[in-house]
């Protein structure tokens, strides 16, 4: 059949003779561009042509050992970090959260002291060895007989408040701020309070040394915390983040005692990290619930979803639309699912294959802060008679916070690539030119040359093969060759 046609059509056109396959050999090597080949056919020494031979051998064993070279290079993903700093004349200023160290109004609590542990249940805060060691019982105990009890509605009600009595002074850039501008969010340290938050326009500054000033009033008399539980100090917390991000204290909270003025210094950082392989980062990776992708956000967004389909609700201080869990749901579910998130490590952090890896674009905001003991004599006389309260008063509870941008720059950490594919192409392009003087022309010339001796081979081999056998139908009234030569032998 097919190979049949084939080989008819093959024999129509037979190969070149060879007298014509060893001119266009010896005329290719004359011709080509490839330095160095045409040397070693035209030179009649044998000695120069030895010798010509082994400089294009030697150049040619130089340059697949670069280009390989090249190759094992770039695949090993390589990067490179450069630095700049822009200078701007206005810069957007972040948001700020503040925390009262003393999450809860005392006259709430003074009874119900279980009401601390279940609040760091609820976060998450409280290590589970604690609770089963430790408070079991009672917590046991009072979640049965309580099974109504709302500690999101409790927290809102009789947690940390803003007000005027709380918040003494607000400027921002030289105009008040008041308590209404702040937003209210829920993190570890419960009620919470965030300045310049997303849904208000973006606030700029156009000097640095000017920004937030914030007189605090903690009231200690007012609000506690439970010591029992580690939490023994007394001031405000506060962390600095980008409007569009959720507030994350762990780890980055700076802290404010009581008494003292703190006189923070911020600085804008923008990273840039490349996707994978060259970085960590995976740019097609998207939150439901918030509007850029930081590895806060993807923890609490991954550790909503198992505690979904574990426990069939969702605590309030993780993004989602669920039914809101109870209590009781909170002791037997919620918190056992927190602790085997952890300890089998289903949300992770870091690299491209964990399940939060690093962000693309990340903003953050080095600090440096300087404290000073808050007010002198004369300036604890005048807060004394201003606020009706004691010297001891005005030092046991005020605190001092302001907050400005060292200067107006914005300093850009950029990941990039530190060799890309034209970058490839020009150095194993360089490496040929250099040693061989070939250029694309010379690859195409070659390969034209390679695929003309392809072709000639397969004629020849397919011309050499043995006959196929013509398997024809004979005719069943006569018999065919074999049948009357087996018939004469067997008479």
């Amino acid at each position: 059949g097919i190979s049949e046609k084939v080989r008819l059509s093959l024999i129509k056109k037979l190969l070149p003779h060879l007298e014509d396959r060893r001119k266009y050999h010896q005329e290719f090597a004359s011709s080509t561009s490839f330095h160095g080949v045409h040397n070693i056919v035209q030179t009649q020494s044998k000695t120069r042509k030895m010798l010509w031979l082994l400089v294009v051998a030697g150049c040619l064993a130089i340059v697949i050992w670069q280009i390989c070279s090249r190759f094992i290079y770039y695949f090993s993903w390589p990067t490179t970090t450069t630095v700049a700093v822009q200078y701007v004349e206005n810069v957007k200023f972040p948001a700020v959260t503040f925390c009262n160290l003393n999450r809860f109004q005392a006259h709430a609590v003074s009874n119900l002291k279980i009401i601390f542990l279940i609040w760091n249940i609820v976060t998450g805060a409280l290590p589970k060895f604690a609770m089963e060691d430790k408070y079991s019982q009672e917590l046991r105990d009072f979640v049965l007989g309580n099974q109504n009890f709302s500690i999101r509605e409790f927290t809102r009600k009789n947690g940390f408040y803003l007000n005027s009595s709380t918040l003494l002074e607000c400027e921002f850039f030289g105009k008040p701020c008041y308590p209404q501008d702040f937003e209210h969010v829920f993190t570890e340290y419960g009620n919470c309070f965030t300045f310049n938050h997303d849904n208000i326009p973006a606030r700029r500054v156009s000097l640095s040394g000017r920004g937030l000033h914030l007189l605090f009033d903690v009231q200690q008399e007012q609000f506690t915390d439970e010591p029992d539980l580690g939490y023994t100090d007394t001031g405000i917390t506060f962390v600095i983040h980008s409007p569009k991000e959720l507030p994350h204290f762990d780890g980055l909270g700076l802290l404010t005692p009581v008494g003292t003025h703190a006189r923070v210094a911020i600085r804008h950082l923008k990273s840039i990290i490349q996707e994978y392989p060259w970085g960590e980062c995976k740019p097609d990776i998207k939150l439901q619930y918030h509007k850029i992708y930081t590895t806060n956000g993807c923890l609490q967004e991954c550790k909503a979803r198992y505690i979904q389909d574990w426990c069939g609700c969702l605590p309030f201080i993780l993004p989602g639309n669920g039914t809101e869990c109870d209590l009781l749901k909170f002791y037997n579910c919620v918190y056992p699912a927190v602790y085997n998130i952890e300890i089998k490590g289903l949300c992770t952090v870091g690299t491209h294959n964990s399940t939060c890896p690093a962000p693309c674009e990340e903003t953050d905001y080095p600090t440096t802060v300087t404290y000073s003991s808050f007010g002198g004599k004369k300036a604890i006389k005048y807060f004394s008679a201003k606020l009706k309260k004691s010297p001891e008063y005005i030092r046991q509870n005020l605190v001092h916070i302001d907050i400005k941008y060292h200067d107006l720059s914005y300093k850009i950490t950029q990941q990039q690539k530190a060799l890309t594919i034209s970058g490839l192409l020009a150095d194993v392009g360089g490496q040929l030119g250099l040693f061989c003087g070939a250029s694309m022309i010379t690859i195409i010339e070659l390969l034209e040359y390679i695929f003309t001796n392809f072709c000639w081979m397969c004629i020849f081999l397919l011309l050499k093969a043995p006959e196929m056998p013509q398997w024809n139908n004979p005719s069943q009234n006569q018999p065919t060759h074999e049948e009357k030569k087996m018939g004469i032998q067997e008479c």
